[in-house]
Protein backbone atom coordinates (compact mmCIF):
# COMPACT_ATOMS: atom_id res chain seq x y z
CA UNK A 1 0.00 0.00 0.00
CA UNK A 2 1.02 3.65 -0.89
CA UNK A 3 1.87 5.59 2.30
CA UNK A 4 2.78 9.13 1.15
CA UNK A 5 1.00 11.89 1.76
CA UNK A 6 1.29 15.07 -0.51
CA UNK A 7 1.20 18.26 0.27
CA UNK A 8 -1.41 20.68 -0.60
CA UNK A 9 -0.32 23.80 0.97
CA UNK A 10 1.28 24.94 4.74
CA UNK A 11 -0.37 27.26 6.33
CA UNK A 12 2.61 29.39 8.78
CA UNK A 13 0.60 29.81 12.33
CA UNK A 14 3.32 30.81 14.71
CA UNK A 15 7.30 31.61 14.77
CA UNK A 16 8.86 31.21 18.42
CA UNK A 17 12.21 31.07 19.84
CA UNK A 18 12.12 27.43 19.99
CA UNK A 19 9.44 25.75 18.19
CA UNK A 20 7.39 27.14 14.63
CA UNK A 21 4.59 25.74 14.26
CA UNK A 22 2.23 24.94 10.55
CA UNK A 23 -0.61 23.32 9.38
CA UNK A 24 -0.68 21.85 6.24
CA UNK A 25 -3.28 20.14 3.98
CA UNK A 26 -2.69 16.58 2.27
CA UNK A 27 -4.08 14.60 0.07
CA UNK A 28 -3.94 11.02 1.74
CA UNK A 29 -2.77 7.83 -0.17
CA UNK A 30 -6.70 7.26 -0.32
CA UNK A 31 -7.65 10.66 -2.44
CA UNK A 32 -9.13 12.09 0.88
CA UNK A 33 -8.34 15.52 2.38
CA UNK A 34 -6.45 15.72 5.90
CA UNK A 35 -4.77 18.77 7.66
CA UNK A 36 -1.95 17.98 9.57
CA UNK A 37 -0.60 20.01 12.22
CA UNK A 38 3.47 20.32 12.73
CA UNK A 39 5.64 21.64 15.47
CA UNK A 40 8.73 22.10 13.81
CA UNK A 41 12.19 22.15 15.83
CA UNK A 42 15.98 22.61 14.85
CA UNK A 43 16.72 19.86 16.84
CA UNK A 44 18.32 18.96 19.86
CA UNK A 45 21.25 16.97 21.75
CA UNK A 46 21.07 14.86 25.22
CA UNK A 47 24.10 13.58 26.56
CA UNK A 48 25.27 10.62 28.54
CA UNK A 49 27.19 11.46 31.57
CA UNK A 50 28.25 8.04 33.40
CA UNK A 51 30.93 9.52 36.49
CA UNK A 52 33.59 7.34 37.55
CA UNK A 53 31.97 5.48 40.74
CA UNK A 54 29.11 4.67 38.13
CA UNK A 55 26.66 7.28 38.34
CA UNK A 56 24.83 9.06 35.50
CA UNK A 57 24.45 13.14 36.28
CA UNK A 58 20.83 13.93 36.09
CA UNK A 59 19.90 17.03 35.94
CA UNK A 60 16.13 18.30 38.16
CA UNK A 61 14.50 21.09 36.70
CA UNK A 62 10.45 22.31 36.28
CA UNK A 63 8.83 21.58 33.03
CA UNK A 64 5.98 23.41 32.79
CA UNK A 65 3.81 21.62 30.32
CA UNK A 66 4.19 18.47 32.96
CA UNK A 67 3.46 21.21 35.80
CA UNK A 68 6.56 19.49 37.80
CA UNK A 69 10.08 19.32 38.29
CA UNK A 70 11.63 16.04 36.96
CA UNK A 71 15.19 14.55 36.54
CA UNK A 72 17.00 14.83 32.91
CA UNK A 73 19.93 13.76 31.58
CA UNK A 74 21.89 17.15 30.17
CA UNK A 75 20.25 18.09 27.44
CA UNK A 76 19.91 21.26 24.96
CA UNK A 77 18.17 22.48 21.21
CA UNK A 78 20.58 22.82 18.15
CA UNK A 79 20.95 26.64 17.11
CA UNK A 80 19.83 27.23 13.39
CA UNK A 81 23.39 25.64 11.21
CA UNK A 82 24.77 24.46 14.81
CA UNK A 83 26.50 21.14 14.63
CA UNK A 84 24.85 18.34 16.98
CA UNK A 85 28.68 17.50 18.92
CA UNK A 86 29.00 21.56 18.75
CA UNK A 87 26.10 21.53 20.91
CA UNK A 88 26.25 18.93 23.35
CA UNK A 89 29.72 20.44 24.05
CA UNK A 90 28.28 23.60 24.83
CA UNK A 91 25.42 21.81 26.94
CA UNK A 92 27.50 20.11 28.91
CA UNK A 93 29.43 23.02 30.16
CA UNK A 94 26.28 25.02 30.50
CA UNK A 95 24.35 22.31 32.44
CA UNK A 96 26.47 20.29 34.40
CA UNK A 97 29.90 22.39 34.02
CA UNK A 98 32.15 19.71 32.54
CA UNK A 99 33.45 19.11 29.12
CA UNK A 100 34.09 15.91 27.43
CA UNK A 101 37.60 14.53 25.38
CA UNK A 102 35.18 12.33 23.47
CA UNK A 103 31.61 12.19 22.68
CA UNK A 104 30.56 8.54 21.47
CA UNK A 105 27.44 8.91 19.05
CA UNK A 106 24.93 6.24 20.41
CA UNK A 107 21.69 6.87 18.67
CA UNK A 108 19.04 9.97 16.43
CA UNK A 109 15.62 9.68 17.17
CA UNK A 110 12.63 11.66 16.36
CA UNK A 111 10.84 12.52 19.87
CA UNK A 112 7.24 12.68 18.63
CA UNK A 113 6.80 12.18 14.86
CA UNK A 114 3.08 12.23 14.85
CA UNK A 115 3.34 15.91 15.23
CA UNK A 116 6.90 17.41 15.52
CA UNK A 117 9.94 17.07 12.84
CA UNK A 118 12.15 17.42 16.27
CA UNK A 119 15.43 15.30 15.72
CA UNK A 120 17.77 14.45 18.83
CA UNK A 121 21.01 13.06 18.77
CA UNK A 122 22.32 11.13 21.76
CA UNK A 123 26.28 11.25 22.94
CA UNK A 124 28.32 9.72 25.92
CA UNK A 125 30.97 12.01 27.08
CA UNK A 126 33.90 10.28 27.37
CA UNK A 127 36.89 11.66 29.74
CA UNK A 128 34.75 14.04 31.18
CA UNK A 129 36.73 16.88 33.41
CA UNK A 130 35.33 20.15 35.23
CA UNK A 131 35.45 22.97 33.17
CA UNK A 132 37.73 26.24 33.83
CA UNK A 133 35.57 28.21 31.89
CA UNK A 134 31.75 28.29 32.98
CA UNK A 135 29.57 29.14 29.96
CA UNK A 136 26.05 31.04 30.68
CA UNK A 137 23.36 29.19 31.17
CA UNK A 138 19.77 29.69 28.86
CA UNK A 139 17.43 32.94 30.53
CA UNK A 140 15.34 31.71 32.70
CA UNK A 141 17.33 28.02 32.99
CA UNK A 142 16.87 26.94 36.86
CA UNK A 143 18.45 23.39 37.26
CA UNK A 144 20.22 21.18 40.46
CA UNK A 145 22.93 18.79 39.50
CA UNK A 146 22.77 15.25 41.12
CA UNK A 147 24.91 11.97 39.98
CA UNK A 148 22.48 8.69 41.07
CA UNK A 149 23.21 5.22 40.95
CA UNK A 150 21.63 2.80 38.72
CA UNK A 151 19.56 1.36 41.87
CA UNK A 152 18.67 5.06 42.45
CA UNK A 153 17.32 5.47 38.77
CA UNK A 154 15.13 2.69 39.19
CA UNK A 155 13.58 4.20 42.34
CA UNK A 156 13.48 8.00 40.44
CA UNK A 157 11.49 6.14 37.50
CA UNK A 158 8.97 4.17 39.46
CA UNK A 159 8.34 7.77 40.92
CA UNK A 160 7.54 9.78 38.11
CA UNK A 161 10.72 11.41 38.52
CA UNK A 162 12.18 10.40 35.41
CA UNK A 163 9.84 10.06 32.59
CA UNK A 164 11.02 11.83 29.28
CA UNK A 165 12.26 9.77 26.23
CA UNK A 166 15.52 10.96 25.95
CA UNK A 167 16.61 10.06 29.64
CA UNK A 168 15.19 6.56 29.73
CA UNK A 169 16.62 6.05 26.35
CA UNK A 170 20.13 6.98 27.81
CA UNK A 171 19.39 4.95 31.22
CA UNK A 172 18.69 1.70 29.30
CA UNK A 173 21.69 1.98 26.83
CA UNK A 174 23.88 2.42 30.38
CA UNK A 175 22.25 -0.73 31.80
CA UNK A 176 22.76 -2.72 28.37
CA UNK A 177 26.44 -1.85 27.72
CA UNK A 178 27.23 -1.31 31.86
CA UNK A 179 29.34 1.71 30.73
CA UNK A 180 31.69 3.52 32.55
CA UNK A 181 33.37 6.59 32.57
Amino acid sequence: MKLEEKTLRTEHIFKGKVIDLDVEAVILPDGKKATREIVRHHGAVGIICITADEKIILVKQWRQPLKKAVLEIPAGKIDPGEDPLTTAARELNEEVRLSAQNFKYVASFYTSPGFADEKMFLYHAQGMTTVEKKLARDDGEFLNIFELSMEEVDEEIKKGMICDSKTLMAIWYWKMNRIKE
